[in-house]
């Protein structure tokens, strides 16, 4: 590398600035033809020796590399490379240390916001590696106490694709404002709020925001219950999720393209959106969804009727939680139209054993999820059905819904909304009616191929358990408290996770036999072992001790990998 000119001091002639400019020969090295025009075809150039002046050839430093190059390169002949051409330039961080900017700015990536911007003061070299890296950066996560740190970072972010503001003041359209001037390319905006924080963006400005973002397709804001009229018109939107709604007057949704919504409401009494004509605006103007999670107080079988009107024929995954005046009826409706469901959640509804016989027999070779949990009017009977209809099944969940309400007083839909007094009067005699076949103890037997994960929290009505499940990875038996400890039977052998807190102690011990084989060797001394239904106890023959084989061994003493979570 030659020294610059600014650097090189010294010598006998005052005038001189630097050295004399020292060119590479005209000649090739090989042959020693002039090289202007020529293509050297010597085959003795490997038995050459390097020429005295080759370490000053800059230009023809690949010569002898030439047999391996696959691509033409352009001629070189009397030119310099510059400095920057061979090698980055170095940046001090400090002990007489340097490195180079692209090992720097990698290193500066790792740094917080407001670090960043304090490592930007340091020197020059520093500010040059923050601004490639504001420049490069692509996606930026960051909490936002004052909305003045937002426009003072985003003006610097040209590529900024992905950004996500966790607020921990108020949001209002000035964070809007700033966003659509700072990030002309953006494509994906997500706002959550912290406890104290209070989103006042409006349905009017948040639909303006929308339609100027061409090229946004995903939007996830957090706190909209000041939105009230919502118009939200893109061709870009493929995901929307839009959370603690309240009191909507109208929703007009025309986005051809979108793909996936999540509208979650706040439960409250008086709240006066009107679910029907939303259902309507779905199915009029978003035809290519395929992913619909809709969590209201007020969804209820009209609601559901429209939705099925709406005829969304890719519709994938289907959540309608919360909804207690979600019945059969509803489920009659989801299945006629929508046959190609793989995921299913009706989670807080009224639907009954009846209504899990109708799906299992409508979709048999699609389901793949089922959560009925907070479903009150589902026995053990309506579960083992589902795992025995549905081959495909991974995932249940049937939380709460296997209830003892004699020993328990609280219902799972105390914590809902009563719409009105005449539906509150209805479903106390309906709860009343409920409680004399629940209070009874059940069993519950499941034998599935596919199945990885069971949650089975707070069925204080389960008595006795039986898993034979090859397949499942976790298990949930948090406040199964009337479990018995001799009634549970776990084959599971890839049992990875097992929740078991609010049980009880001898509970958890069997867990702790089953699963972690903790005392497999006291358990095979046992003369008794009771039967299945846990009636009574039966003796069970000696044999002597089996001679295991070295294979056989191998496979019995392989650990376990299963963890036991008691919080």
């Amino acid at each position: 590398m030659h020294p610059s000119a600014a650097t090189v001091t010294g010598g006998n002639d005052p005038l001189r600035r630097g050295p004399a400019k020292k060119r590479g020969n005209y000649n090739c090295g090989r042959c020693g033809l002039p090289k202007k025009g020529h293509v050297c075809s010597s085959s003795l150039a490997a038995a050459l020796p390097p020429r005295s002046d080759h370490r000053l050839r800059r230009a023809l430093s690949f010569d002898d590399e030439e047999a391996e190059v696959t691509t033409p390169l352009p001629e070189a002949a009397g030119m310099e490379l510059t400095e920057e051409d061979e090698e980055e330039e170095m940046v001090e961080v400090g002990g007489g240390l340097a490195l180079p900017e692209s090992c720097l700015a990698k290193v500066l990536r790792r740094l917080s916001l407001k670090e960043l911007m304090g490592s930007a003061l340091v020197c020059r070299g520093w500010r040059e590696c923050v601004r490639r890296v504001w420049i490069s950066a692509d996606e930026i996560r960051v909490r936002v106490s004052q909305i003045g740190f937002v426009g003072s970072v985003l003006h610097k972010c040209a590529n900024l694709a992905r950004l996500s503001l966790i607020m921990e003041s108020d949001a209002d359209s000035t964070v809007l404002a700033c966003v659509a001037f700072a990030c002309p390319n953006l494509e994906c905006l997500e706002i959550s709020l912290t406890k104290n924080a209070v989103n006042r963006i409006t349905g009017d400005e948040l639909s303006r925001f929308v339609a100027e973002k061409r090229s946004l397709s995903v939007l996830k804001v957090s706190g909209c219950s000041n939105l009230g009229f919502l118009n939200i018109n893109s061709a870009s939107l493929s995901t929307l999720w839009l959370s603690d709604l309240y009191c909507i007057s109208r929703m007009v949704l025309h986005c051809p393209n979108l793909k996936e919504i999540s509208l979650s409401f706040i439960q409250k009494t008086n709240d006066s959106t009107d679910l029907v004509n939303m259902m309507d605006s779905l199915g009029r103007g978003c035809p290519s969804l395929r992913n619909i999670h809709i969590a209201s107080a007020l969804l209820c079988n009209d609601a559901v009727r429209a939705l099925s009107d709406a005829n969304i024929r890719g519709l994938r995954m289907l959540s309608l939680i919360l909804g207690s005046r979600i019945t059969d009826a509803s489920v009659a409706s989801i299945i006629a139209c929508y046959t190609n469901l793989e995921l299913l959640d009706l989670s807080g509804s009224s639907i009954t054993d009846n209504g899990v016989g109708m799906i299992c027999n409508a979709l048999p070779r699609m389901l793949s999820t089922l959560r009925l949990a907070l479903c009150p009017n589902i026995t053990s009977s309506g579960i083992q059905f589902a795992t025995a209809q549905l081959p495909l099944l991974t995932l249940m969940d049937c939380g709460m819904s296997i209830c003892d309400y004699s020993c328990d007083d609280q219902h799972p839909q105390d914590s809902m909304i009563d719409i009105d007094e005449e539906a509150s009067e209805s479903r106390k005699y309906q709860r009343f009616l409920a409680k004399k076949p629940n209070s009874m103890h059940q069993k519950l037997l499941i034998k599935h191929e596919c199945l990885k994960k069971l949650s089975l929290w707070g069925c204080s009505g389960l008595d006795a358990l039986y898993l034979n499940c090859p397949k499942l990875v976790e298990l949930n038996l948090n406040s199964c408290t009337n479990l018995h400890p001799e009634r549970l039977l776990l084959q599971c052998p890839n049992l990875g996770n097992v929740h078991a807190s609010g049980c009880q102690d001898m509970l958890i011990g069997a867990i702790r036999n089953q699963v972690l084989n903790e005392f497999t060797a006291v358990e095979n001394q046992f003369s008794l072992k009771r039967l299945a239904d846990g009636s009574k106890r039966v003796q069970l023959p000696r044999f002597p001790p089996q001679v295991l084989y070295e294979d056989e061994k191998r496979k019995r003493i392989r650990p376990t990998q299963c963890t036991l979570h008691l919080k």
